[in-house]
């Protein structure tokens, strides 16, 4: 099924889209979260640590997959917005190409270099060779990560965010039974939850494949599709590794974080790692909001329409600051019964309590700024403009970085628990700067959207 957003009542149409990502991501976060707690009820705290202290290499793995495929269809969605059918399946033919050559890529270099990240992020040593072994069997999964975000991309792309919900909530499912058979059957620890996550995407990118190719056929490329073309190739590239770097360099934010916390020993580990999967979860809608501007963006792009894209994120910014406000409570209300969920029945939760309070009360402030972030960036994107989105990235790393310096000078678990909302702040406001820049850009240019 395909959406047409050049059409129709904004409010509606953004709400329509956006639900069934929420969902699904929501779900996909479930991949880590399931893993995260059935790590720590059934293996322990130590091994919770392990895939808590990946959390770093992780985010950045998955950012980069998710930065660079976004940016391979942000062609596909001008296209399709401007109704040029032949110019879909050429994007979608030079994407898949792209992302065959990323996965490799990827892989090689995730894998060859994971333990020297481990050691820069402070890994505690007692719990090294455990998130070593499970980060690698990740990397090794690369392939599946890259091309089930680059499957639901292209779904997107032509309005259709409801089949990768479909796979999400299967394959999530999948998960749970895969981490409860190698866990707790075949005793196989951290290395049977990594395991399960890969499996699980894997079946989801190949899912997507199978229903875009009965159902979408916009999407499926013919012969003479697939020769190279260099305008096309040349444009996702240029979007593709812009926004792949943004991602990269904001998760390297988190990974300097990420070290700053390791520190603080495992205690603090497992509880910020429990803290900030609840957090990821809340997240969801806000990254959610933003997909759907990204394809609304898009689609508008290719349709020239700069009043309706203007509209649209008006409507975007009152939904995300009330979802926002939300948010905010949900995270600090019922933090410690969410809490045991991650923890053997006779842990001591008094001990991680503490730990977790405390990120979360200095977090939540600035929930309304990093929705922004996603608005006003994910606007930028599916506008063309890929480098504009890149300085906000670079202001987080800026951001996170000097934060986690501080807090690691000072040996304060505070300091360094607020690289996230200084990162959010700083950038929420250059994100709205930058957006109001771009779009006085466009209107300059008339009818130049960036599409070719």
């Amino acid at each position: 099924m395909e959406q047409d957003m050049t059409k129709g009542n904004i409010f509606p149409l953004i709400i329509k889209f956006t639900i069934p990502l929420l969902i699904g991501d929501v779900f996909q976060m479930l991949y880590n979260m399931v893993d995260t707690i059935i790590v720590g009820r059934f293996v322990g705290a130590d091994a919770l640590a392990a895939v808590g202290s990946t959390g770093g290499l992780m985010y950045l793995i998955g950012g980069f997959a998710i930065g660079i495929t976004a940016g391979f269809t942000v062609l596909t969605s001008q296209r399709y917005g401007a109704g040029d059918r032949d110019g879909v399946k050429v994007s979608v033919a030079a994407g898949i190409e792209l992302g065959f050559a990323l996965s490799v890529i990827l892989t090689f270099l995730f894998w060859a270099f994971a333990p020297q990240i481990l050691r820069l992020m402070n890994t505690p040593a007692s719990v090294f060779p455990m998130a070593l072994d499970y980060i690698r069997i990740i990397c090794l999964g690369t392939l599946c990560t890259v091309f089930y975000n680059l499957f639901s991309a292209f779904l997107r792309a032509v309005g259709n965010s409801r089949a990768p919900l479909y796979f999400l909530v299967f394959s999530a499912c999948l998960n749970v039974g895969l981490d409860l058979l190698f866990i707790i059957k075949f005793h196989a620890g951290v290395n049977g939850a990594a395991a399960a996550t890969i499996l699980s995407q894997g079946i989801s990118a190949v899912l997507c494949a199978i229903y875009s190719a009965m159902r979408v056929p916009v999407l499926i490329p013919r012969r003479t599709h697939w020769r190279p073309r260099r305008k096309p190739i040349l444009f996702e590239i240029k979007m593709g590794l812009p926004m792949a770097l943004q991602y990269a360099i904001t998760d390297s934010g988190i990974m300097i974080m990420q070290a700053a916390i390791n520190l603080f020993g495992a205690d603090a580990v497992a509880s910020f790692t429990a803290a900030s999967k609840i957090q990821n979860i809340l997240m969801q809608g806000m990254i959610a909001m933003g997909q759907t501007m990204a394809t609304f963006c898009g689609q508008n792009a290719g349709a020239k329409d700069l009043g309706r894209i203007r509209e649209g994120i008006k409507i975007s910014v009152i939904v995300e600051v009330i979802y926002s406000a939300a948010a905010m409570m949900l995270m600090l209300l019922p933090l410690h019964i969410f809490m045991r969920l991650f923890f053997p029945s006779g842990a001591d939760l008094s001990r991680m309590m503490p730990w977790a309070l405390t990120y979360a009360r200095i977090s939540i402030p600035c929930y309304i700024p990093l929705a922004m972030i996603f608005i006003f960036r994910s606007s930028m994107e599916g506008c063309g403009y890929a480098m504009l989105p890149l300085i906000c990235g670079l202001t987080e790393l800026a951001a996170r970085g000097g934060t986690a310096a501080l807090g690691i000078h000072l040996h304060s678990y505070a300091v360094s628990c607020a690289c996230d909302p200084a990162a959010w702040l700083l950038a929420g406001v250059m994100s709205i700067l930058i957006f109001v820049w771009m779009y006085r850009d466009i209107a300059k240019k008339s009818n130049d959207l960036h599409y070719i």
